[in-house]
């Protein structure tokens, strides 16, 4: 397949980065900037009808358990009291509901059931060096040894007032069984696959390890979803995650390569996918059996590589399939630009679409039709990690006002965000529903 080929296709993700007439050479060079993005984006890229949705007699059944470590009872109080209900979209009423603790609340925004308030939300990962160095947890040993692991998903809930727990902050633990070549870096910094290296050329080279839920780097991800069960109980939701087949592609082919193949030879990329889901079955079945409530799938079809059409073509199937075959709640992720293809989420059945700041709330909602929750979609490079408490705000009462159903970050945030910015999301959505309460 020739570049020019390819720079043509490619412009149905990229529309608007690249001018008319530009070279070919250009593009490969925006590719290589792009391929180097997704190894950073390897863990801040971290998204997905009742029918379709499995009720609560399919989920695992969990036992409230004593928490060990207690949280900040001035903060978390605060933000988990009992709070009016979220002011409903225009022409739904919604009636009054008792007070909720955070997984409750989770758990039915996810079913779409009322809230006493709207839950802030973590699918990705909320963890900081600040964080790290608090409970003494930092990585790469976080990502690779499960005490550490929990310890520090923890703060999520005893330190920031989330009503939620998400232990995997990385894409990569599947990756690095599935023997990709990794780098784990250090604290300051997340580790990554070097995609450059791919493991994977041809459909008949995919193939799970038999050790692929005991290694090390899956197993860890299942020890620590036990240890945060043991200890948060019913507390706090517990969110797990599984890497899409679109994501697997990325670190088991390498960008460009997968790129290429899904350009030239779509009945081979479909059958590459087809044969990598199963990674992604397993492992979210593994996290269910060890005790999580939902799960987040990140697959990154990203908007800023791939058009809408590539989304329905490609991957509409297979995540209808996976809400079959994954009994939990189940969170999509894909990062970018996704007006173009949230009309396709929004059929999957899938529980929640985690989703990106560059999509307004308003416009997303319109599109979504309370048939997939929002989850998101406060800016990470700009607002929580640069600026400051007022911006933070600002960003979490536009989603409120537009009716998203749980808020949070947008994607993993970065690694040197401030808490006091992390804690002002509970504290906002607190404010915002004592603000639109009905006097009795």
């Amino acid at each position: 397949m020739s570049r020019r080929r390819f720079a043509k296709e490619f412009k149905l993700g990229a529309a608007g980065r690249l001018q008319s007439g530009e070279s070919a050479s250009a593009l490969v060079r925006e590719l290589d900037v792009k391929c180097a993005k997704i190894s950073e984006w390897a863990s801040q890229l971290e998204h997905f009808g009742d029918d379709a949705f499995p009720g609560p007699e399919r989920w695992p059944s969990s036992q409230r358990f004593c928490s060990k470590q207690q949280p900040d009872p001035s903060f978390v109080a605060s933000t988990n009291a009992d709070t009016p209900g979220r002011e409903p979209a225009e022409g739904h009423g919604m009636p009054e509901v008792q007070a909720m603790n955070g997984r409750q609340r989770v758990l039915a925004a996810l079913r779409g059931e009322p809230v006493d308030r709207t839950p802030v939300c973590n699918p990705t990962s909320v963890a900081t060096v600040e964080l790290m160095d608090l409970v003494d947890a930092p990585f790469p040993d976080a990502n690779r040894k499960p005490e550490l692991m929990a310890r520090l998903a923890a703060t999520g809930y005893t330190e920031l007032g989330f009503d939620s727990i998400m232990p995997v902050f990385t894409i990569i633990q599947e990756s690095s069984a599935l023997r990709c070549k990794m780098q784990w870096e250090q604290k300051d910094n997340w580790p990554t696959v070097r995609m450059r290296e791919p493991i994977w050329i041809e459909p008949d080279d995919i193939k799970l390890p038999p050790d692929f839920l005991t290694h090390n780097d899956t197993k860890c991800v299942l020890d620590a979803i036990k240890i945060l069960k043991k200890e948060y109980g019913d507390e706090v939701a517990i969110i797990g995650k599984t890497m899409g087949p679109w994501t697997l592609g990325y670190h088991c082919f390498g960008v460009e390569p997968f790129l290429l193949m899904s350009l030239d030879d779509p009945g081979k990329t479909k059958l590459c996918l087809d044969r990598m889901k199963e990674a992604t079955v397993q492992y979210g079945l593994a996290q269910i059996e060890a005790g999580v409530d939902a799960l987040t799938l990140p697959d990154h079809a990203t908007g800023d590589l791939v058009s809408g059409e590539y989304y329905r073509r490609y991957l509409l199937d297979l995540h209808i399939e996976m809400v079959h075959r994954i009994p939990v709640p189940l969170i999509l992720h894909i990062c970018g630009k996704t007006l173009d293809r949230m009309d396709y989420i929004a059929q999957t059945g899938m529980a929640a679409f985690h989703y990106d700041s560059k999509n307004l709330p308003s416009e997303a909602m319109d599109i979504v039709r309370n048939r997939i929750a929002l989850v998101g979609n406060i800016n990470n490079p700009e607002t929580l990690f640069a600026k400051g408490p007022e911006e933070v705000r600002r960003e979490v009462y536009r989603n409120l006002d537009a009716h998203v159903p749980l808020v949070g970050p947008e994607c993993a945030i970065p690694l040197q965000t401030s808490i006091e910015n992390l804690k002002e999301i509970p504290r906002a959505v607190k404010d915002w529903h004592k603000e639109h309460s009905t006097p009795n």
